[in-house]
C-alpha cells in the first residue's frame, strides 16, 4: 500500500497547479491565393528568431526560393528555416517524402553553402513516403486525363496525389516501416507495386534496384527520424520557444477548400497544421496570410480576375512569374480580394503580408476585385462549383497608379501616397492588418509595418 500512494496526485482533492497548461504556441504562415506568395520570404524573415521550424503538408511540389547573403537557395521539401543555422528543421506527419528528392535537394544547397543540414533536420516516423513509381504514375493520370477529358490538372508530376491516395487507401508505406523490419518493408512495397500495376499496366518498376537504393536512403535517414508527436509535445510543455509552420501551397488550392479538381491533394489550411503534426488548436499562435499585391495561378483552372491582355503579360515578365517546381509560366491577374476573405473565413489570418508591391510601380491605374456577379446579382460566398466560377463577374474598384519606384523604400512613410491608400484599401476590405510589405526579393525589401 505505501508503493502505491507514492504515485498519486497529493492528498485528494487539492488542485494540480495549472501553469499556462495551454504551452507554446507555434505562429503559423499560409498561403492566402494559389500559392507561389512569397512565403518563403516571410518565413525566412521569422524563421532567424525560430527554435524549431516545422513543414505540415505537400511534399516537393512546394517551392520557396530564398535569397541569403546574395546566394539564392530552392527549397521542395526541407523547410525554409533550413538556414538558420541555431534552429531545428521538423518534417511533420502530413508531408510525403520523397527520399531521393529530400537527399538531392540537401546536397544541392549544400553545394551552394548550407552546411551541417542534416543535423538539424527532425523527420516524423508517421510520414508517408513517395516512391519513384508514384512520380510515373503521376505522369501516367495526367495523360490519361488529358485524353479522356481533354484536360489535365496541372500536377507537378512528383508524384504527390499518387501517394496521398496511397496513404487514403491504407496500403502506403510510412517512414517508421521504412526503418522497421526490412523484409516486412520489402514485402509491403511489392505488393504496393503490384497494386499500381495491376491499374496500370504500362507501369514498369524495378522492384530490386528500387529496394537497394531504399535500404540505403534508410541508413542515412535513420538518424533524423524522431516520433514527431512526441517531440512537439515536448516541444509546446517544456522551456519558451519560438515555434514556426511553413505552408506549403496555398488557400485556393486546399482539397477540401480549393477549386476542385484543380487543387493539391492535401489541407494547405490551418486545420493541416494540426494534423500534419499533431498539435492541439489552443496551441495555434498567430497565423499570418501571405498574399501578392496581385494574383498569379500556375496550371489551368478558374480565375476570375486573370489579364489575358497587357497586364497580365506585364505582370508576368515584371514579376519573373515562373514556378519554381516547374518552371511554368505563371497566369496572372489583378488582386481579387474575394478570395482572400474566403482564406480568411477559413484560416483566420491575425495578419497579412503583401508581397510583390514593387511589380505594380509602372501601372497607370491598378484594379483590384472586390466582388463576385452572377446574372448581375452580387453574390455573398466564393462559389464551390467550377461551371459558376467561370461564370462569375468580377466588380472592381480601380486605383490611380502611383508610377514611382518603391524598391528602395524600408518603412511605411517611404511609401508614395497612392501605395498607401492601395494598401489601406485592402486592409480594410478583408478586416485584417496588413503587417508585412514586400518590395523586393531580398529579406531587406520587407517593410515592417507593425
Amino acid at each position: 500500500n505505501e508503493q502505491k500512494t507514492q504515485n498519486q496526485p497529493s492528498a485528494a482533492g487539492q488542485k494540480r497547479a495549472r501553469n499556462d497548461a495551454t504551452g507554446n504556441k507555434v505562429t503559423v504562415v499560409l498561403g492566402a491565393q494559389w500559392g507561389d506568395e512569397g512565403k518563403g520570404k516571410v518565413v525566412d524573415l521569422l524563421a532567424t528568431e525560430a527554435d524549431i521550424i516545422c513543414r505540415c503538408q505537400g511534399g516537393n511540389n512546394a517551392g520557396h526560393t530564398v535569397v541569403v547573403d546574395g546566394k539564392e537557395y530552392d527549397f521542395h521539401l526541407l523547410p525554409s528555416g533550413i538556414i538558420n543555422t541555431k534552429g531545428i528543421s521538423l518534417i511533420g506527419n502530413g508531408v510525403v517524402i520523397h527520399l531521393p528528392g529530400l537527399f538531392e535537394e540537401g546536397d544541392k544547397n549544400e553545394k551552394k553553402g548550407l552546411k551541417g543540414w542534416e543535423k538539424r533536420l527532425i523527420v516524423s516516423d508517421r510520414a508517408h513516403l513517395v516512391f519513384d513509381f508514384h512520380q510515373v504514375v503521376d505522369g501516367l493520370q495526367e495523360t490519361e486525363r488529358q485524353a479522356q477529358e481533354g484536360k489535365n490538372i496541372g500536377t507537378t508530376k512528383k508524384g504527390i496525389g499518387p501517394a496521398y491516395s496511397s496513404k487514403a487507401s491504407r496500403i502506403g508505406l510510412r517512414v517508421c516501416d521504412l526503418l522497421g523490419d526490412f523484409n516486412d518493408f520489402s514485402t509491403r512495397f511489392k505488393n504496393l507495386v503490384h497494386n499500381y500495376q495491376s491499374m496500370y499496366p504500362s507501369l514498369t518498376v524495378d522492384v530490386d534496384d528500387q529496394l537497394k537504393k531504399l535500404k540505403d536512403f534508410a541508413e542515412r535517414l535513420r538518424p533524423m527520424v524522431r516520433d514527431g508527436v512526441y517531440y512537439m509535445y515536448e516541444a509546446l510543455h517544456g522551456p519558451p520557444k519560438k515555434i514556426l509552420v511553413e505552408g506549403a501551397n496555398a488557400a485556393l488550392l486546399d482539397i477540401d477548400f480549393g477549386t476542385y479538381p484543380f487543387v493539391t491533394s492535401s489541407n494547405c489550411t490551418v486545420g493541416g497544421v494540426c494534423t500534419g503534426l499533431g498539435i492541439p488548436p489552443l496551441n495555434i499562435g498567430d497565423v499570418f496570410g501571405v498574399s501578392k499585391a496581385y494574383t498569379t495561378r500556375v496550371g489551368i483552372g478558374a480565375f476570375p480576375t486573370e489579364q489575358l491582355n497587357a497586364v497580365g503579360e506585364l505582370l508576368q515578365t515584371r514579376g519573373h512569374e515562373v514556378g519554381v517546381t516547374t518552371g511554368r509560366k505563371r497566369r496572372c491577374g489583378w488582386l481579387d480580394l474575394v478570395i482572400l476573405r474566403y482564406a480568411h473565413m477559413i484560416n483566420g489570418f491575425t495578419a497579412i503580408a503583401l508581397t510583390k508591391l514593387d511589380i505594380l510601380d509602372v501601372l497607370d491605374e491598378i484594379k483590384v476585385g472586390v466582388a463576385y456577379k452572377l446574372s448581375g446579382k452580387r453574390i455573398p460566398h466564393f462559389p464551390a462549383n467550377m461551371d459558376i466560377l467561370h461564370k462569375v463577374e468580377v466588380e472592381y474598384e480601380t486605383f490611380p497608379g502611383w508610377k514611382t519606384d518603391t524598391s528602395a523604400a524600408r518603412k511605411w512613410n517611404d511609401l508614395p501616397a497612392k501605395a498607401q491608400s492601395y494598401i489601406r484599401f485592402i486592409e480594410n476590405h478583408i478586416g485584417v492588418p496588413i503587417k508585412w510589405v514586400g518590395v523586393g526579393k531580398s529579406r531587406e525589401c520587407m517593410i515592417q509595418m507593425f
